[in-house]
């Protein structure tokens, strides 16, 4: 069983994203809608940054996150699932990688900080992606409209601003139009954003996917107001000293999936994770002390994430 679409009960999700609007036009109005919307550019006080391949769920009365957000999605799809009912709300950004796994996870997850709140529906937001050339987007759309049909609930898909309705035209090239969104944790209002501060242990958090990490990772628990990262390990990377020594445009090119689309800060990213990975080639011992995770807690008076000492 599962997707609704226009409100009706799929028996198959559509294949592309072509099939989805020519069967419920719906869909391209509420794309236009969202993307008219100004882009906020959001600070770090209440926000719980999530990066490529992690996941994080909260509820409306969680008092250390207001902001649910994730941007730098070119060929990436950012997911929002909520619970009209408690308001319980998971985000992930997705790449291929874990996607079966992560929708039943989010599934899972928002019933359970959510239980108690019979009423209310499920429903899917879907931003991100564009009509890139290499197709990267589209097989992604598919794959994860396939994982969430496959779960045993009902899902509403109410937002799918993906593909050639995330998509302009700049110079002959194709552009996404949305890079990162935003949710309200309290009202669950999604809306276009950036963010200047992506959280603590960036780097690592880099180094994880870009070296074979295929899990997507859940990031945070709302019981006790706690991000957390790893235990995790990745793949050293041989010859990163002369990857460190190339020139900015030979990095894009080779590291990334849209390199004529990707946010300016994009190269200096890479560089600074190659970098960690030259420092820590093995996580498991350097960095991830006794297989700990690294937890962090908000500190009241900056909003920042700050870490807890052992």
């Amino acid at each position: 069983m599962v997707l609704v679409l226009s409100g009706v009960l799929q028996d198959e999700p559509p294949p592309d994203t072509r099939s989805l609007l020519q069967a419920h036009p719906i869909y391209k109005d509420s794309a236009q809608q969202f993307v008219a919307i100004p882009n906020k550019v959001v600070g770090p006080a209440g926000l719980l940054y999530v990066r490529q391949r992690e996941l994080a769920v909260t509820v409306p009365h969680d008092k250390n996150v207001t902001i649910l957000g994730s941007d730098d999605a070119t060929t990436c799809i950012i997911v929002v699932l909520r619970h009209s009912g408690s308001g319980a709300v998971a985000l992930a950004h997705l790449d291929g990688a874990g996607t079966e796994e992560c929708a039943a996870t989010m599934v899972q997850r928002v019933q359970e900080v959510g239980m108690g709140f019979a009423e209310g529906r499920l429903e899917l937001q879907l931003v991100g992606g564009f009509s890139d050339s290499r197709h990267y987007s589209e097989d992604l759309f598919y794959n994860i409209m396939h994982a969430f049909h496959r779960q045993p609930v009902e899902i509403d898909l109410t937002l799918a601003c993906v593909g050639e309705l995330n998509t302009t035209i700049r110079s002959g090239i194709h552009w996404p139009i949305v890079y990162g969104v935003g949710v309200i944790t309290k009202t669950g209002e999604l809306f276009p954003a950036t963010f200047p501060d992506k959280g603590p242990d960036l780097a690592l958090r880099i180094a994880r996917h870009l070296r074979g990490g295929q899990q997507v990772l859940d990031i945070y628990d709302s019981n006790l107001g706690l991000l957390r990262i790893g235990p995790f390990n990745y793949d050293p990377l041989r010859g990163v000293d002369l990857w460190l020594e190339q020139p900015d445009e030979l990095i894009l090119q080779h590291l990334s999936t849209s390199p004529e689309v990707e946010p300016p800060h994009f190269v200096m990213q890479i560089r600074a994770t190659l970098k960690y990975i030259q420092e820590h080639p093995f996580p498991a011992i350097t960095v991830f002390r006794d297989n700990r995770p690294r937890y962090y807690r908000r500190d009241e008076n900056t909003g920042q994430w700050v870490p807890i000492r052992y």
